[in-house]
């Protein structure tokens, strides 16, 4: 097992919140995780994590409808975020979490950055757009992870990677893309987890 996956296979679930108010009073830093309902945010953090149930992950897209906050170590944690984008949700739902994860972003001092999924055979939708013009509000850095990549030949994927890249240079905040695959860990695992552990730093 490489250090950085030994590192972040230590990651255990602190708590989860509904509402800002409820937020954990912490230092250090932490990274946030968000995506489409359908984008396999859960699976991407399991990979990430080499944890099979730290994230639940659902065959019904939208089931993460809490803020849940991960604990690497006691001082930087991985934040999943609701998924957003789910048509089956109810609109007062989809409104309380625009205004929460927008309020999120505004509100966390020690945010250090934004691991963004998008699927690989669809990205960068309106509502992909808007996650990134938040981000871009708050100078808020993001690292996007096109999930899926194994379900795409080399070359439609290279193809998706490279249309994400020419859009991202459209936004202001620093933002950078990659393939990656929740089941084949060959195809982009470690460039993750380098990203993490960067943004993560270990005083």
């Amino acid at each position: 097992m490489s250090n950085l996956i030994q590192r972040f296979h230590a990651t255990k679930f602190l708590t989860s919140a509904n509402q800002l108010n409820q937020l954990p009073e912490t230092e250090g830093h932490e990274v946030a995780f968000a995506g489409r309902s359908n984008a396999g945010k859960s699976s991407a953090l399991n990979a990430l994590t080499s944890q099979s149930t730290l994230a639940r992950t659902s065959k019904t897209p939208g089931r993460t409808q809490l803020i849940n906050y991960f604990e690497v170590d006691p001082q930087n944690f991985l934040v999943d975020l609701p998924g957003y984008g789910y048509a089956k949700v109810p609109e007062r739902i989809r409104l309380h979490w625009q205004s929460v994860i927008q309020g999120y972003f505004e509100t966390r001092k020690n945010l250090t950055g934004l691991i963004m999924m998008m699927d690989v055979r669809h990205p960068m939708t309106v509502l992909d757009e808007q996650m990134l013009r938040w981000c871009e509000s708050q100078d808020l850095r993001v690292h996007i992870l096109l999930t899926k990549a194994d379900k795409l030949k080399r070359g439609p994927a290279k193809s998706a990677l490279f249309k994400v890249e020419e859009a991202l240079k459209e936004f202001a905040m620093p933002a950078t893309v990659q393939l990656f695959s929740a089941t084949d860990h060959t195809i982009g695992l470690q460039d993750a987890l380098k990203i993490l552990n960067e943004w993560l730093p270990r005083d």
